[in-house]
């Protein structure tokens, strides 16, 4: 803990002890799981109290919030380019779901977002977070569109939506508890009921995406 807290006044002071929060809580979040990281871990991380780490952010949730969007910034930019060169619905999937799956930071923070990151946060925390989604499931939407003509942008978006859903429920399945993973090591038949992420989540957003266009 800081002996004597010194407040940052100027601009760039304050944007770099905001930035010195953000990459402590991703470093937390990386060796234990967004859901199990507190703002007084992160406050320790930097040496701060936790009413000073809140000067700078208003809760945990929001601090979490605020590297889903910067970690889901870099996620759609890597799926957009890996886009370009996709061809059909299964190479756009892989684009989507390597760009997933090299992330897992981003996969931790997606599975969380709705279910937790969104609680304990202001309105207009939210509006900027629920904004940044929507304009970043349309970009990836229509992106979609070139490697799968059959589909729409709005049948773009849905599919970057269904991906995230897949993902809330299938990234937690490669982090199992110590009991889970015992209980696999003991009865292997129960640990292969529960597939790979990277192929499934590739196979799932696929499947999705070949059956939109018989929406219409």
């Amino acid at each position: 803990m800081e002996a004597s807290f010194q407040r940052a006044r100027r601009p760039e002071q304050k944007n770099q002890r905001r930035e010195t929060i953000l990459a402590a809580a991703g470093d937390l979040a990386r060796a234990s799981g967004v859901a199990w990281v507190s703002l007084g871990d992160i406050a320790a991380a930097v040496g701060l109290a936790k009413s000073n780490v809140l000067r700078y952010f208003g809760t945990r949730e929001e601090i979490y919030l605020q590297l889903t969007m910067r970690e889901g910034a870099d996620w759609a930019a890597a799926a957009g380019a890996a886009l370009h060169g996709a061809s059909g619905f299964s190479a756009a999937a892989a684009a989507l779901a390597d760009a997933y799956a090299d992330r897992p930071l981003y996969c931790d923070l997606t599975t969380h977002a709705e279910t937790m990151l969104e609680h304990n946060v202001s309105v207009a925390v939210l509006e900027v977070y629920k904004r940044w989604a929507i304009d970043t499931y349309f970009t990836l939407g229509r992106q979609l569109t070139t490697a799968c003509p059959e589909l729409t942008g709005t049948d773009g978006a849905s599919l970057v939506m269904a991906a995230s859903a897949f993902v809330a429920k299938l990234f937690p399945l490669t982090r199992p508890s110590a009991a889970l993973r015992e209980l696999y090591d003991r009865k292997p038949e129960i640990a292969r009921v529960f597939p790979p992420f990277r192929p499934t989540l590739q196979h799932m957003i696929a499947a999705t995406a070949a059956g939109l266009p018989a929406t219409h």
